[in-house]
């Protein structure tokens, strides 16, 4: 048992940031409490690199903080005085030594945030919940940017933090390059040249914590690579990784961050998000790396935009949706899709060889990268009426960078327009000429990308015609899908009639695609 005042820190498994204050210097009247739980890897199923990359680097962090000379409590999956239950663990720990006060980093999940707030307004000693140091932007800084307005938009806070914080600006306060938004650079398709870069990262074997998970009765799917998983550890990994993407793939990352080819799985993209999201890396030096590149010449503005636009602007924004619509925002279904997943989202096993390699990837890499997950998982559930409660489960579980305060906003309002269009103007809906354009996925697939209805036509140009047929009285007065009513009603009314009688079909037997 403890003596004197002890104060008990929890540190979460997405709070592994060395540079946090709260470890800069030991302190012997401090006990930091780390655990693994069945609470955080059942509550929906989890790929099983994301349970193996997260204790991992738990015990890593862990580690660390022992070597500095900090106190560290750490519950491990197996240990047999674990009750599973973040507050159960932490109510016996206070009790074991006799600690006075407690703290916790403010959690980015609203469940927790919640679950932890009501632990502590009923503790008997005092609970303080501290800022975890990480976002550009406070929780409801978005909200009151936004003010009353009905719809949010993601380019007016991300021009407004580029302002704030002096990012990719010139010095008369104007953007560098005199524009805001390289989108229109950025949409290449990949052939082939330059080469993707090759994969930085070490391999590390956790084939025996993997054993500790399994004989530990935690559930997951998905390929574990427990003898060669490639995520990093800690925080000198995720530098590393850092680097080698601002020298080697960010000069490309622009040209082709919208391209998808069955001869490479990550072209030019980071694989940051994992280090970001359990805070390894801080948002700040991973943006000022990419434009201290473009300042040195290494890299052209296009690709730093691109980027920086992803983890300043759509990140920070999409908090802002998740802090500002929680706890309602998880049961939006303006679209009102219902039908489940196919069988083929845990296996990949479809002749649609788009959704066959990005789902597949997904399940043997607990990675796809955006495009991927947006406008060919994504559009396909969209189009075809999915849950999107059903798909945000998917998402959660499968993806190695999903929290939920990223993942909510992203599937149910970028996706799945499931908000209605709170967070985006219009959905993100597209036929096989898209995929086609921004790909080689078509080629060789059994289905006839040009074809929209028959057998042998690719089931994205029924169902993305019929999504607009089903949804025209919402969608109708959309200014930005003006172009795709008026192309819809040109079509001879027999082929509408045989696009809808294709689509109903395609939803009625989903598992056979």
């Amino acid at each position: 048992m403890g003596r004197g005042m002890t104060t008990l820190r929890l540190i979460l498994g997405d709070q592994l940031n060395p540079c946090h204050s709260w470890f800069a210097a030991p302190d012997p009247n401090v006990v930091h409490v780390m655990m693994e739980i069945r609470q955080e890897t059942d509550y929906v199923r989890h790929h099983a690199q994301k349970i193996l990359a997260v204790f991992a680097a738990m015990r890593d962090f862990a580690a660390q903080l022992k070597s500095q000379g900090h106190r560290v409590r750490y519950v491990a999956i197996d240990d047999p005085s674990n009750r599973q239950s973040l507050t159960g663990n932490l109510d016996a720990l206070i009790r074991h030594y006799g600690a006075t006060t407690a703290a916790y980093q403010a959690p980015d999940e609203w469940r927790l945030d919640r679950q932890l707030a009501d632990w502590a307004a009923g503790l008997s000693i005092p609970c303080q919940m501290t800022d975890n140091e990480h976002f550009y932007t406070a929780r409801g800084e978005a909200a009151a940017f936004f003010g009353p307005r009905r719809q949010w938009r993601q380019e007016t806070l991300y021009r407004q933090l580029r302002r704030q914080h002096g990012i990719l600006m010139d010095d008369n306060g104007e953007p560098a390059g005199g524009r805001w938004n390289f989108d229109a650079d950025n949409r290449q398709r990949w052939r082939g040249d330059p080469p993707e870069p090759l994969d930085p990262r070490p391999a590390h074997d956790h084939s025996l914590l993997w054993q500790t998970i399994t004989d530990a009765g935690v559930g997951s799917f998905g390929q574990p690579q427990a003898d060669a998983l490639r995520w990093p550890l800690n925080r000198a990994e995720a530098l590393s990784q850092l680097q080698a993407f601002i020298e080697h793939a960010l000069p490309h990352f622009g040209a082709y961050q919208d391209a998808m080819s069955l001869r490479a799985r990550r072209l030019f993209h980071s694989l940051l998000s994992f280090a970001l999201n359990v805070k390894m890396l801080n948002p700040r030096e991973t943006v000022d790396a990419a434009a201290a590149a473009w300042r040195a010449g290494r890299a052209p503005l296009a690709a730093v935009e691109g980027f920086v636009r992803q983890v300043l602007g759509w990140r920070e924004y999409v908090r802002g949706v998740y802090w500002a619509r929680m706890p309602g925002y998880r049961d939006c279904n303006a679209l009102e899709h219902s039908l489940p997943l196919p069988r083929w989202f845990w296996n990949g096993d479809t002749g649609m060889q788009c959704l066959a390699r990005a789902i597949g990837q997904s399940l043997e890499d607990a990675y796809a990268h955006h495009i991927q997950r947006l406008m060919v998982i994504g559009n396909f559930g969209l189009i075809a009426g999915l849950s999107p409660q059903a798909l945000h489960e998917w998402y959660l579980g499968v993806y190695i960078d999903a929290f939920e305060w990223v993942a909510l906003p992203n599937t149910l309002g970028m996706s799945q327009f499931a908000d209605g269009g709170l967070l985006g103007s219009k959905p993100y809906a597209g036929s096989a000429a898209y995929i086609g354009r921004m790909s080689d996925y078509c080629a060789g697939c059994r289905y006839r990308p040009k074809q929209r209805v028959g057998a042998d036509a690719c089931p994205f140009n029924a169902l993305y015609w019929d999504f607009f047929r089903r949804h025209r009285a919402r969608l109708a007065a959309n200014p930005r899908l003006a172009l795709v009513y008026r192309q819809l009603d040109k079509l001879p009314e027999a082929e509408r009639a045989a696009i809808t009688a294709r689509a109903a079909a395609l939803q009625a037997n989903l598992d056979a695609l």
